[in-house]
């Protein structure tokens, strides 16, 4: 059986899709391992209207059931922001969770997969994951890395995890030359700071030359993703020396509870929530959000490259 038939994909998306009409991938493990419902469905629907209110079509990806779902329907999206006992799946957990009919909520690395399957290029999330600090001894690497080498899907986010090793996460992407550019930036943001101090060797002012890049580079058959580094919107920043006691804290927990894999991440995350007392969940929203608006706005500049190449090649 072709995976083609696992495939679930809403009318939204789809009539997108056959139009050749800008779509916007988002993934689902924000909604499930994020924050608690009904909060995580408020922030789903945000996210995608803020996709919609800049000219294209929302895909949640997910899996409910062990069909693959591109795109949810409002209350498909209602019943996975509910539902418990949902699998976090990255690349190795897709055929397990479709195999065993389960709920699985993708992450970076698995809706890069699911979304360069259906034919869609660009994707919105929060931060991607990375090199852990501690990894030159635990070798905790996240999985969303080499997917950038192999999959042909541009991810907008605050850069990596501030939880993370930014500068060995850095290294690693140039190594696998992975394209990060910088939008309307030098520097590498460190997801709730918009600046952590590492330079970047590209970058560019406007999502038109963006969506340029990704045109050309799928042209000259360049396989791989392209990571395009946005900082949070200076009103919610949270600047590095306030946040970095907090995530130190966060880590010396998780070692204490022995906390590891992917499990690690999601608790960081909630111990930074309740470290701050809200004010880092507040901030990964508003960088959501803004990542999905120039998710957006590549993908409609995307779209019309597209068109106008189409159009010289007739």
């Amino acid at each position: 059986m072709s995976w083609m038939n696992e495939f679930a994909i809403s009318e939204e998306v789809h009539a997108a899709l056959n139009e050749h009409r800008p779509v916007v991938a988002l993934e689902s493990t924000i909604i499930s391992h994020g924050m608690p419902f009904p909060e995580n469905l408020a922030v789903a629907r945000e996210v995608e209207d803020s996709v919609r209110r800049n000219g294209a079509v929302p895909a949640t990806i997910a899996i409910q059931s062990g069909k693959i779902c591109i795109g949810l329907e409002a209350e498909t999206l209602e019943r996975f922001a509910q539902a418990t006992n949902v699998m976090k799946c990255s690349r190795r957990d897709i055929p397990f969770a479709i195999t065993q009919g389960l709920h699985g909520a993708t992450t970076v690395s698995a809706t890069m997969i699911l979304a360069e399957m259906a034919g869609i290029e660009v994707f919105a999330t929060g931060g991607i994951g990375g090199v852990h600090r501690g990894a030159e001894s635990t070798w905790d690497v996240s999985a969303d890395l080499p997917e950038f080498a192999q999959t042909n899907v541009a991810v907008v986010s605050a850069g990596a995890k501030a939880i993370l090793d930014l500068p060995k996460t850095l290294e690693y992407l140039e190594t696998a030359g992975v394209p990060v550019i910088g939008y309307q930036t030098n520097e590498f943001p460190a997801f709730y700071s918009r600046s952590s101090g590492l330079q970047l060797p590209l970058s560019l002012n406007t999502t038109v030359d963006i969506a340029a890049f990704i045109h050309e580079k799928r042209r000259m058959n360049l396989k791989g993703g392209v990571l395009v580094a946005n900082p949070i919107p200076a009103l919610y920043e949270i600047e590095r020396e306030k946040i970095e006691p907090a995530i130190e804290r966060a880590i010396a927990e998780a070692a204490r509870q022995g906390i590891s894999g992917k499990e690690l991440t999601p608790f960081l995350l909630k111990q930074l929530n309740e470290i701050t007392s809200g004010v880092s969940q507040l901030a990964n929203k508003q960088l959501v959000l803004h990542n999905a608006a120039v998710a957006a706005q590549i993908a409609v500049d995307l779209a019309a490259i597209r068109k106008k190449h189409t159009f010289i090649a007739l």
